[in-house]
């Protein structure tokens, strides 16, 4: 795509990747991505916010094809999806300046090989003037690497907030307008990237909030021209708020554990509990991480392999875990064969989680009548929990 203008003297740029499916090697784009760059031209100096992917650096410099200089190279967040192609654009800009927070600085050089002399880094609310145009650097640590920072600009009242609020989605709209399927989008995306962060989230969210606010352009995703819904939603995430929900994730190797979660779900459903329930073995788990963002309850279910939980089970708990979602209970069910400690590897996979065991109910083989009526116990703690914080209708 050719560069698009966001206003006089801001335009966007970079590279929209449709057909990506897989970050990190294991977060899944369903939606492909973007890399998002920003070209800033002042009266005298001319500033290009982030730059692309390597893969897709060919199109950035196709788009800076006709920029004689660029003054300015400014990396928000030194990940490679928005920085791998800084050493580049510096051997074809040689007079730019590479600029950075403190903390940059040595991740810069450690993962780009950038020699230091080529780097200017910049203070918490410090400014570099363009010629009527102001660059006014925040530093937003943890949203999501320590080194993170957001540029804003004051004359035309924008935010270009690198992964903060953005969104894994390819599109052809520059704005996101009144889209909801950006939203869901961006709820993914802060799942993914930043609930394990969340309380730092909040503390950057209040500095970002007193800003006027026109536009936010993030580092993925279309530019939210309605900033304050973005913003409001964000509020949302990271508050202690939990809703009606319990999220049951699970394997089933024989049938038994399956059993279970079909049973406890109906009886979770018939006290009011709203459930979304996952089977591992074929769950994309991104959309796991979104109902994670705002679930009160999670229930593992799982049946026992060599002794301990299905490897599948071992592996979201402890995606659970890195995540830190606000959950305020968790419940553990599961069959065995002959014998095993599921449970207590389960409860020792999720120390960061803030959580109330409210159960356990295990079968040997087949459940019986015992194991349901255990579950409909299960069922009845689970409500009145979540009755208990105002969650039920």
């Amino acid at each position: 795509m050719k560069r698009r203008m966001i206003c006089s003297g801001v335009e966007w740029l970079g590279a929209v990747d449709w057909n990506r499916r897989l970050f990190d090697s294991l977060i899944p784009l369903p939606d492909g991505t973007s890399y998002n760059a920003y070209l800033v031209r002042g009266a005298e100096k001319t500033a290009l916010l982030d730059t692309v992917d390597p893969p897709m650096t060919d199109v950035l410099l196709r788009q800076l094809a006709d920029v004689p200089r660029i003054d300015y190279l400014v990396s928000h967040h030194a990940e490679q999806d928005h920085s791998g192609a800084i050493p580049i654009i510096l051997r074809q800009y040689p007079e730019a300046q590479l600029v950075c927070s403190p903390k940059a600085k040595t991740l810069l050089i450690d993962h780009l090989d950038v020699t230091a002399e080529r780097i200017l880094t910049v203070e918490d609310g410090q400014k570099l003037d363009l010629g009527g145009k102001t660059l006014l650097f925040l530093h937003t640590p943890w949203v999501h690497w320590p080194e993170t920072m957001c540029t804003y600009l004051p004359e035309d009242q924008i935010l270009f907030s690198c992964d903060f609020f953005g969104s894994h989605l390819a599109f052809s709209e520059l704005y996101a307008g009144d889209d909801p399927y950006v939203l869901q989008a961006a709820k993914r995306y802060y799942a993914e990237i930043m609930m394990p962060f969340r309380k730092m989230v909040a503390k950057n969210i209040e500095k970002v909030r007193v800003l006027d606010l026109k536009y936010i352009a993030p580092s993925h995703g279309p530019i939210y021209d309605r900033p304050q819904q973005i913003i409001a939603a964000y509020e949302q995430w990271v508050s202690e708020q939990v809703s009606n929900l319990a999220v049951v994730a699970y394997v089933s190797m024989h049938g038994s554990t399956e059993i279970l979660v079909n049973y406890l779900l109906a009886a979770l459903a018939e006290r009011g509990v709203r459930v979304q329930k996952y089977e591992l073995t074929s769950t994309d788990i991104g959309k796991l991480a979104m109902d994670l963002v705002d679930a009160a309850t999670l229930v593992v279910g799982t049946p026992t392999v060599h002794g301990g939980p299905h490897p599948l089970v071992f592996a979201a708990t402890n995606l659970a875990n890195a995540l830190r979602p606000k959950l305020k209970y968790v419940a553990i069910i599961g069959s065995y064969g002959w014998g095993g400690k599921a449970p207590e590897q389960i409860q020792q996979l999720i120390p960061n989680l803030e959580v109330e065991l409210v159960g356990t109910v295990l079968c040997k083989g087949l459940p019986r009548q015992n194991t349901l009526e255990a579950l409909d116990v299960l069922a009845h703690q689970i409500a009145q929990k979540h009755a208990a914080l105002g969650q039920l209708p």
